[in-house]
């Protein structure tokens, strides 16, 4: 009966240990799975320790410190690479200008020769317009590098984007009217403010602007100023006719370098709509496309200023 009693308080106490041992692995498993979260979502400049002394369980966590390790130096010659990528392409599109801007002065100086036959000038003014393209690519390249290398904060201020728009307009007006173009302008009775980079704001615009005389089909097009006081944001959109809407993929237009070839002819690199998004995202607001039957609106939405 003795001995009975004795291997029974032995089992519970067995028992017991190997309920807390399981409970001591649950709890490293659960601290292993915390460290491996907090490793993606912040940084590999971690490693994980178990305080348990289990041979497997101490395994398995030197194998995922080397892991982590392999992680960390490929994510920081990842780095390297594409810093080294977008400093090549802005010094390519930077040294691209000059050469460009001779050659698009030269072929001027050409076209004004009395000597030049008509058939000449014809040629020239090709190469004019294709001086212009390239021109607009190295621009949009360069513009890129500079924008994806710079990751730090950009200082927001207090700005009346009705006032912003309204002289981005004017400062525009004649690259719009040699394009034959005549804008539609929806603006509100009142200013509206929002937090801003000046800079960052006529740069924007000007891709947008860029988009459709680019790609607008007709000589109209509309720009619209909307804010809303319950979802405490203001809207800013460019639309206008599109040829061929059908071929266009909206929810692609602000990938990088996308061209929907069949609906958006011209010049450029299809960087634009892309650094539009980026120069959004630079002001804590967000740019959104949609297209209605034929006519593609491109909007930036903004937070409204308090």
């Amino acid at each position: 009966m003795l001995a009975w009693k004795v291997a029974a308080v032995v089992s519970v106490v067995l028992f017991t240990l190997l309920l807390v041992y399981l409970w001591r692995i649950k709890r490293e498993l659960r601290n292993i799975q915390k460290e491996l979260e907090a490793t993606r979502d912040k940084s590999y400049n971690r490693q994980i320790s178990v305080d348990l002394l289990d041979k497997d369980l101490l395994g398995m966590t030197t194998q995922l410190n080397k892991n982590l390790d392999y992680q960390k130096q490929l994510k920081l010659e990842t780095e390297k690479a594409e810093k080294s990528i977008r400093k090549s392409v802005s010094d390519i599109a930077h040294d691209l200008r000059t050469p460009l801007t001779v050659m698009k002065g030269n072929l001027q100086m050409l076209n004004i020769e009395e000597a030049l036959s008509d058939k000449g000038k014809q040629y020239v003014e090709v190469c004019m317009n294709k001086a212009d393209e390239m021109r607009e690519m190295a621009d949009d390249f360069f513009q890129l590098s500079l924008l994806e290398s710079d990751l730090e904060d950009v200082e927001l201020r207090r700005v009346d984007i009705t006032e912003s728009l309204l002289q981005f307009l004017v400062a525009q007006e004649a690259v719009i009217r040699t394009k034959g173009m005549e804008p539609e302008v929806i603006f509100p009775q009142k200013s509206v403010f929002v937090l801003a980079d000046g800079n960052l704001l006529d740069r924007m615009f000007g891709n947008l602007l860029n988009n459709v005389l680019r790609h607008a089909k007709g000589n109209t097009f509309q720009i619209r100023l909307e804010d809303s006081k319950e979802d405490k944001e203001c809207t800013i959109t460019f639309a206008n006719v599109v040829d061929a809407p059908q071929t266009l993929q909206v929810d692609a237009l602000f990938n990088r370098t996308y061209r929907g070839e069949k609906a958006r002819t011209g010049s450029g690199a299809g960087l634009g709509l892309y650094i539009v998004k980026l120069l959004a995202q630079k002001q804590k607001a967000r740019a959104n496309a949609r297209l209605k039957e034929n006519r593609l609106e491109i909007s930036v939405v903004f937070p409204l200023s308090k």
